[in-house]
């Protein structure tokens, strides 16, 4: 179990942004905190593996290629994803914007999808993968907000502070009564977001779909009229997903 946790946290470095060219051995034990023998060892069986690569000349280490074949499978298992996805694209065609969409992994969502409008040259740009906190953002706390109550306790306990716990469940009680959620910079500043569920055919949440923007260029008209952009999405892939509200 020990060598797996290893090679895992060397995974997420390799993955980890800035690592994009690759990163030495010696700076790999750094991180890791292992004895080069030992990190030695470990990257050695995950090139044999397919799970990390050494380039032959600079001598650095990247992810392998397994990862994206791994992804790729697991990617195209969520069938909803691609039944979805030209109403992702038609949304970001009528707001000019980003548009992502997020799936709940326990603790955190991962972005696993992300439509960008050609035409807007200054946008928010979150990479596919990406890991959030589900206590941060219009789309995790939209998601909160349409899980079970139990669920949703259980997040909160593990991951807002005791003192903070009530505001942020009022937080939640008032996005459930609009059905939809509003962020203003509480990961990246200078940016929001909007976020709806989506759910399947049983009401159970599959994902929550986003608009990300720069906040300087949303007056109330664009954010109500974004708002209602995503509200329209949201009951056509509930439409499509087998669900009408």
């Amino acid at each position: 179990m020990q060598s797996i946790d290893r090679a895992m946290q060397i995974a997420k470095i390799l993955a980890s942004e800035g690592t994009s060219n690759g990163i030495s051995i010696s700076d790999l034990s750094k991180q890791c905190e292992l004895a080069l023998s030992t990190l030695h060892r470990i990257l050695k069986a995950m090139v044999k593996q397919g799970l990390a690569e050494q380039d032959l000349n600079t001598k650095l280490y990247k992810l392998g290629p397994v990862w994206m074949e791994y992804g790729l499978r697991a990617y195209d298992t969520m069938d909803y994803v691609s039944t979805i996805r030209p109403e992702l694209d038609r949304l970001s065609k009528e707001v000019e914007e980003s548009i992502y969409l997020s799936k709940c992994t326990g603790l955190e969502a991962i972005i696993i999808e992300r439509i960008d409008n050609e035409n807007n040259q200054i946008r928010m740009y979150d990479q596919l993968g990406l890991r959030i906190p589900m206590n941060i953002g219009a789309a995790n706390k939209i998601m909160l907000a349409s899980m079970p109550e139990q669920e949703v306790e259980e997040i909160i306990q593990q991951l807002v502070p005791k003192k903070e716990q009530q505001v942020f469940r009022e937080k939640i009680t008032e996005v459930r009564k609009k059905g939809y959620a509003i962020s203003h910079g509480e990961r990246t500043e200078g940016t929001s977001s909007i976020g709806v569920a989506i759910s399947d055919a049983v009401g159970d949440v599959v994902g929550a779909i986003s608009i990300g923007c720069v906040t300087f260029n949303l007056s109330d008209a664009r954010q109500q009229f974004m708002v209602d952009k995503i509200l329209e999405t949201k009951k056509r892939v509930s439409e499509k997903l087998g669900r009408n509200l």
